[in-house]
């Protein structure tokens, strides 16, 4: 899978730089003239039938000077794409604590598992999922969505999931919203 990723990105790669230097190429064309184009490729036929199609399209005044913006924004927006593709993506974290001898993190899906186990160890939880999202200041949210078994009472077990996740949302700053549902009988699971 990894080598599969990397060679799709090494291919989008190679397309995107064969797309900017066709885009140089036409840009120096198009800065140098056509003329020496057709001298280069012996298409002096060419240049003939199409030089005068090509004088008409040249403009001057305010034409030229909206051709020259729409020809830079081009291009800028090529190289925002391609620095898209080069700079990597900064990973959200959820920053647990914050002392001066540095930062204590934790990656989202990482937190949420551990929720989720968390979770599942309580008496009449039968599957339990997690999400979090990070705050800006530190600490995030932890959404648990809990199946109970049948006879289990939903009050009580939303109130042991709670208790359960406080060994994770106590000592750091995440709070836990939790919610517990009832099997739908498709793929529950016995207790």
């Amino acid at each position: 899978m990894v080598l599969l990723q990397t060679l799709v990105r090494l291919i989008s790669f190679a397309l995107l730089v064969v797309l900017a230097l066709a885009g140089l190429a036409a840009a120096v064309f198009a800065v140098v003239g056509l003329t020496q184009l057709g001298d280069l490729a012996a298409l002096d036929s060419f240049r003939d039938t199409v030089g005068g199609f090509l004088r008409a399209l040249e403009a001057d005044g305010p034409a030229a000077v909206v051709a020259a913006l729409a020809g830079l924004g081009g291009l800028l927006l090529g190289l925002l794409l391609l620095a898209g593709i080069l700079i990597p993506r900064r990973e959200r974290l959820v920053t647990l604590e914050r002392s001066p001898e540095g930062v204590l993190a934790a990656r989202r899906r990482t937190l949420g598992q551990v929720a989720g186990a968390l979770a599942e160890q309580t008496r009449g939880v039968t599957e339990a999922k997690a999400r979090v999202r990070p705050r800006r200041r530190g600490g995030g949210t932890v959404r648990l969505r809990a199946t109970r078994t049948r006879p289990s009472d939903a009050k009580q077990v939303k109130d042991a999931v709670s208790e359960q996740l406080r060994s994770l949302t106590g000592p750091f700053a995440l709070k836990a919203k939790v919610a517990v549902r009832a099997p739908d009988g498709r793929r529950s699971r016995v207790q």
